[in-house]
């Protein structure tokens, strides 16, 4: 155990997967008693809007309003992720510095080239960071080994199927405050910058959206829905929705 251990640790490719995709969870967890923090891979910097100094600034204000217990950025290049040994590294210094229970990561597959390989780059470090005869240091210091209990895959743009959803109805409203911190990305009318993708007015509609037809398939309101490396066990067959 260390100083830093926490409950979740949650990996996105850029500033704001975690919000639009996970957020929700994160504070419903956080709620019953849970830690989490962030990393993100790259700093977005070759998002069409914005800079990467301005992004860096949404995310330090989208880690307040959702409360992250920190935000660390790993400044891998934007759009040139690589699952190979480097960056691997890096994501076995961060599990080992933070010791989560539970790791979050990118979708297995997606609309953005980065999010499948963001996802296996974690997978992968997230094994790795086991072995104890892989070295790492951080701040100078020698890691021990530490592998999470669990890695789950939320989901983003493709309409992939959830292997299980979480409620979040009670956090709904505060995800969506978080997702525009990062307000140089999404609609506003006011902006001179070039439309994207994201920043159509009915994106932020689609994503509530999916939100309440997840609600809506374990009768609730909103849902967040992952996918898992793995069969997934319950102690109690009574708490399934």
């Amino acid at each position: 155990m260390t100083d830093n251990k926490i409950s979740i640790l949650a990996f996105g490719a850029h500033p704001d997967d975690v919000e639009m995709s996970c957020a929700g969870t994160l504070m419903k967890h956080a709620a019953l008693g849970f830690n989490f923090g962030i990393v993100d891979l790259t700093r977005g910097e070759l998002g069409t809007r914005g800079s990467a100094e301005l992004r860096d600034q949404e995310a330090a204000v989208s880690a307040k309003i959702i409360d992250a217990s920190f935000r660390e950025n790993l400044n891998f290049r934007d759009g040139f992720i690589e699952n190979d040994e480097a960056h691997q590294k890096e994501i076995i210094r961060m599990i080992r510095k933070y010791r989560p229970e539970i790791v979050f990561a990118n979708a297995i597959a997606d609309r953005h080239p980065d999010h499948g390989k963001g996802a296996a780059l974690v997978r992968d470090a997230a094994f790795l960071s086991g072995l104890r005869k892989i070295e790492s240091k951080d701040e100078g210091k020698q890691q021990e080994a530490w592998r999470p209990k669990a890695v789950y895959h939320y989901i983003q743009d493709f309409n992939l199927n959830p292997d299980f959803i979480v409620g979040v109805t009670d956090f709904a409203e505060r995800k969506m405050q978080s997702i525009m911190a990062f307000n140089s990305q999404f609609y506003n009318p006011d902006s001179k910058e070039p439309n994207t993708y994201i920043s159509n007015p009915h994106f932020l509609d689609a994503l509530k959206g999916r939100m309440l037809l997840w609600g809506k398939i374990i009768g609730t309101t909103y849902g967040e829905g992952f996918t898992t490396n793995r069969t997934v066990g319950v102690e109690n067959i009574l708490s399934l929705l």
